[in-house]
Formats: C-alpha cells, structure tokens, sequence
C-alpha cells in the first residue's frame, strides 16, 4: 500500500514516523517548503543570530532513507479523489491508496489596499523568514499588524536588530480575545518597556505604494500615516486549503474531519492546522493550529491507515509561548471571558511580571484550569489534577509539586494560599514537601518513569 502525505510539518512527519513503526507501507512525504522537516517554531532564533537553520532540523539527511520515508519536493495543484490521484504544478501525477493531508496555515489577508506590496509579509513559512530577512538590510522601521504570538515573535526578531517596531492591535489591549484582562495588562507593560510603540484600539486602513510597488508607509483608521520600510501581517492564520476546490473534500474553515480524522472521502484524512474537527471534544476548538496538536495528530491517524482504529483524545488543551522574556502557560479552561459558573484565584508578582491564575467552578470548588505568567507549572501535576476533578483547596494545599524546579527558582505557594485565605476567611496550609522527588512520586501512579 502507498500512503502519500501532503505536507512535511510536524503533523505530516509525525505521521509517516508512526506509519514506519506500525508497517512497512510506501511512504511519500510531499512538500514544496524545504526538502527537509524543520522545527517551525524555531525560525525566529534564526533570523536572531542564535541558530543556524540546519540546527533547526530535527533529523540528519539520512534517517529518511534509512527509515524509507521518500522525500518528494513538489506543489500539488489538484486532488482527484476517485482517481486517488494528485496532480502537481508541473504536471506530474502521483498515485496513493491511502491519503494524509498536512498542509498546515497561511497568514490572514483581509483585503486591504496595498497588502499584496513588496515589503509585506506574514510569518509562518520558511520562505517568510527568506523574505524578512531579504528587506531588513538598512530598514528604518516595521509595522506589525495584528496582536498575538506570532506578532510578539516577530516584534523580538526585529528588536534583536535594532529596528523600531510599531503594533496596531485593533482590540483595547493585547491579545485579550484569549487572554483574561490582568495578564493581557501584564502583556502591554511588558511590550512598551521594551521600547515598541503598541497602539491598540488601532487598525490597519491601508498600505501606501511608494510609486514602485513597495510599502512605504500605512495609514490607521484613525487616519495617522506611519512611514515604514515593512509591514508584518499577523492578524492570526487560516487553513492552507485553497487548492482542494473541486476535489469533493468537504470542507469548512478547514478540513472536515471525524474523529478517525478521516474526511468524508474514504482513504483520506486530514490532520494539523488544516484539519478542523467536527465534533471537537470537551473544552477544545474545532481547529487547533499549534506545535503539539499536529504531533498528536499525526501519531492518531497513523494508527487509523495503518488498520488500528483509534479516535483523537487530545485530553485538557494546554499551550505555551514566551512574550519577549515572559514565559507564558496554560492547562485547561481559561477564557478571556469567563463564563458566570467560573471563579478565579488571581496572584500577581509586585513587579508586574508573574502572575498566577487559578479558575473553578464556584459550584463546587472544582478545579478547571491554570494560567501562568513568568512562572512554570509541571504540565504532568496540573493534568492530573484537571484529570482528577481536584478541587482548588487541594490544589492549594498540594501546590508545591506544581514548581518546575523549585531547586532553581522562585516559589510563591504560599503567597497564593495566603491570598486564598485573606479571601475566603479560610486558614489552609501547604501539605505538601516541594521539589521533583515528590512531585514524581505524585505522579508515579500515572507515569511510566
């Protein structure tokens, strides 16, 4: 059997790795990007001097052959499913029986004047990172349209260089469609102590053409003209599905998937940025578009080619990102706006940069998720006590098997309980010792060490 893979990202590679471990199948990895799977996240300390891109590969040249993972370099134009059939740019057709499609996001373009200028660009593909570092030489400043992780990320590119940066974030304050107020607030000192001109409540208009097909400058809706030598488009990312037009795969923002993540055709699935679930579990989204969705993913729909049905359990969404030099991480059910039944904890550090939020159910004190800035929680512990249905006195009692390593930073258990108390009139005190060696035997119940 020939299982082809449209896309060599982490869901597409993850795939064909699974897919070798289970069987001995052909394996075609398809992909126009790079010739080899590279950590997409880690673009940006290339273009920061910290990483050369070949460091960024997670594999060497010969663990493809080695694992008869064929590496095809090719755009596919067209699907023809009852033909099991794709057709590329140049006019070859490849032939499969079974069928995965990770081709991944593209940034949003919302139709303004001037977005298609020389000098504008998204960040999410390699030849993104080509193109920004093609028109950085000598640029005077950078306008980032949009207020999310990928926006920050390229603000930090641009900082390392020493090039001014302006954001206009349309909402009143950073990212606060995801994040609660206090940690958006948190998000917006932090940027304008590094020097970036933040302007929210501010959107893009238009691009102004310098009379040669280059962005010159922008103008906001509040009619200001900023000059500018670049413009970064990133007001988030959509599934890359525009070539699937005629192909009879449903589709809908993204790719209509069940839980086998197989599309309404019979032998094709869909997994990663481009996949879009249609009975998403419990407490997650329809399309999840980040790092650890797509490796889960492609380990699930190897399974289900391969014969093994397995549907996809992603369990309690979690995530983590850095704003500049602020860890961020979230376990479970945080909204920007809470629902009536949900309860916060909040602590926030005196300097303004660490904070930890702890929400749930005012019902009946469960537990239902963590959000922490400038401070890390073991992902393992937090799980297991969303999995558990914890309540938030026990996690406050037990919260010192939380620390990531306690041996090298800060603690602030009982600043937390102490606040938990000050507000409920309650008296609880740590159980609790601190430190990895009761942390795993927390865990060790749950975990294969």
């Amino acid at each position: 059997m020939h299982i082809a893979i449209i896309g060599n990202g982490i869901a597409g590679v993850t795939a064909a790795r699974f897919i070798r471990k289970l069987s001995n199948h052909d394996i075609t990895l398809i992909s126009t990007e790079t010739e080899y799977f590279f950590s997409r996240t880690a673009l940006m300390y290339v273009y920061m001097g910290h990483m050369r891109f070949v460091d960024t590969q997670p594999y060497e040249p010969w663990f493809w052959k080695k694992n008869r993972i064929n590496l095809k370099q090719a755009f596919i134009d067209k699907i023809d499913a009852p033909n099991k059939q794709l057709k590329t740019r140049n006019g070859e057709t490849i032939t499969y029986d079974k069928l995965i499609i990770a081709c991944g996001s593209k940034s949003n373009k919302f139709g303004w004047p001037g977005q298609d200028l020389e000098g504008v660009r998204g960040l999410y593909s390699y030849q993104d990172l080509e193109y920004m570092e093609a028109h950085s030489e000598g640029l005077k400043r950078a306008i980032i349209v949009g207020g999310g992780l990928i926006g920050i990320e390229m603000a930090e590119m641009f900082h390392s260089r020493h090039i001014p940066v302006t954001f206009l974030v349309r909402e009143n304050s950073y990212w606060s469609m995801v994040l609660p107020t206090e940690e958006s607030n948190i998000v917006n000192r932090h940027i304008r102590e590094h020097g970036f001109d933040l302007k929210l409540e501010t959107e893009l208009k238009e691009i102004v053409d310098d009379g040669n097909g280059r962005a010159v400058a922008v103008v906001t809706n509040k009619g200001e003209r900023i000059e500018c030598g670049y413009v970064g488009l990133t007001a988030g990312v959509s599934p890359n599905i525009g070539f699937l037009e005629g192909s009879g795969i449903e589709t809908k923002r993204g790719i209509l998937v069940d839980q086998n993540l197989q599309t309404n055709i019979p032998d094709v699935y869909a997994i990663g940025d481009c996949a879009e679930l249609r009975n998403p579990p419990a407490g997650r989204r329809p399309i999840e578009a980040v790092w650890y969705v797509g490796r889960m993913m492609g380990e699930t729909v190897a399974h289900n080619v391969c014969g093994q049905k397995v549907d996809y359990a992603p369990g309690f969404w979690f995530n983590s990102a850095k704003f500049l030099d602020i860890e961020y991480q979230v376990y479970g059910d945080v909204q920007a706006k809470a629902p009536e039944h949900h309860k916060s904890l909040y602590w926030e550090h005196p300097d303004g940069k660490k904070s930890i939020r702890m929400v749930y159910d005012k019902n009946n004190d469960q537990i239902l998720g963590f959000n922490l800035m400038g401070v890390r929680y073991r992902h393992e512990v937090c799980d297991k006590w969303l999995k558990e249905k914890a309540s938030i006195e026990t996690v406050l009692q037990n919260l010192g098997l939380a620390n990531f390593d306690p041996e090298f930073y800060d603690e602030y258990e009982n600043a937390v309980v102490a606040l938990y108390n000050q507000q409920s009139g309650k008296n609880l005190q740590l159980k609790q010792k601190r430190g990895l060696t009761a942390a795993l035997r927390f865990l060790r119940d749950k975990i294969a060490l």
